[in-house]
């Protein structure tokens, strides 16, 4: 008797909530089925006229290519942002006489907000920072395109993480 009582309660337990699970690993609730991702906005000085879009266009198709939802204008969890910070520094020093900087680095910061409109709980706002270095006897327009992407990339990694795998 008392087995039978066991199998039922387990059964009303596994039954009464689901998640799935896709093959990157993400843990998304099965009652999601649309993601937006909001237009981030450019409020870095320094960040290009076309970082914003490939940004945005970027974090949109990861999405869509790592999980099961369907992109939509209002979707059941939703992505809004902006650029935040956009920064060329010098990192480190030759040793010759006068010092001169040997390594120089791309670093971008996004603010992120994500809303799971049906579990609050799941909400979250957060900043992600990514950089990418490169010799500073390269100028910065001829490898500025190649950078952004590696950065764009690792921060759409970053932002999905967090957002599906509880990371």
């Amino acid at each position: 008797m008392y087995k039978k009582i066991a199998v039922i309660v387990l059964c009303a337990l596994l039954s009464g909530c689901s998640v799935s699970y896709s093959l990157s690993g993400a843990s998304i609730p099965d009652y999601a089925k649309t993601f937006s991702v909001q237009y981030f906005k450019n409020q870095a000085q320094l960040a290009g006229p076309t970082v914003s879009q490939t940004l945005t266009d970027a974090l949109r198709n990861y999405i869509a290519s790592h999980s099961r939802l369907s992109l939509t204008d209002a979707g059941d969890l939703d992505f809004t942002g902006d650029i935040s910070n956009y920064t060329i520094t010098p990192v480190t020093a030759t040793s010759s006489a006068p010092a001169q900087s040997a390594t120089t680095r791309l670093s971008i910061t996004i603010d992120v907000t994500y809303t799971d409109k049906k579990d609050p709980k799941k909400c979250f706002t957060s900043s992600f920072t990514r950089y990418a270095d490169f010799p500073s006897s390269q100028n910065i327009s001829a490898v500025q395109n190649d950078l952004i992407t590696q950065i764009e990339n690792q921060l759409v990694q970053d932002v999905f993480d967090k957002a599906f795998n509880n990371w």
